[in-house]
């Protein structure tokens, strides 16, 4: 087991999301893209596949929760906490029953809602994020589902490795 590797990215998960209080744009795609990835490094160093998933979904969670903390004084309010408290049922009938389709049926909605937010406020500005995001709700939400389903559906459902998907499509 090489816990040079497993500690730092198991750090990185659970620190990263504090910072969504500072710096929410970099440290939420940060976040992400380690998300993303953390699976491929955590396995191969000889972490044990259902470890991974409990400690990636007790992670995950922390990150939920800075969200809603972050998210408490903002305009979106309702919408970030209607999506923690979704995404927390999930999370707890996963722990509860250890069925992954628990994640499919209460997804996680809330974290592509912050993104998309935060990236807003990045490159047109906070003082005008709130009138975009109105102004442009219906496809921000249509974006938003169809990202999650079929990504919660590959991820908890086909247990699917996307590329492998794709490349096997095109051959």
């Amino acid at each position: 087991m090489n816990l040079w590797l497993i500690v730092p990215v198991l750090a990185l998960k659970f620190l990263l999301p504090v910072l969504y209080l500072w710096f929410p744009f970099a440290a939420g795609w940060g976040n992400w893209i380690l998300d993303s990835v953390d699976g491929d490094l955590l396995m191969p160093a000889g972490l044990d596949f259902a470890l991974y998933q409990n400690l990636d979904k007790a992670a995950d969670w922390v990150g939920y929760l800075f969200i809603f903390i972050w998210g408490w004084k903002r305009p979106i309010r309702r919408e970030i906490t209607a999506t923690f408290a979704l995404r927390t049922v999930g999370q707890v009938l996963f722990f509860a029953t250890h069925n992954e389709l628990m994640l499919f049926y209460f997804p996680n909605l809330l974290e592509p809602l912050f993104l998309v937010y935060v990236t807003i406020a990045r490159f047109r500005g906070q003082d005008r994020v709130q009138a975009i995001y109105r102004a442009r709700l219906l496809w921000i939400w249509l974006g938003i589902l169809v990202y999650k389903f079929q990504d919660e559906w590959f991820t908890h459902v086909a247990n699917v490795d996307r590329t492998e998907y794709i490349k096997a499509l095109f051959s």
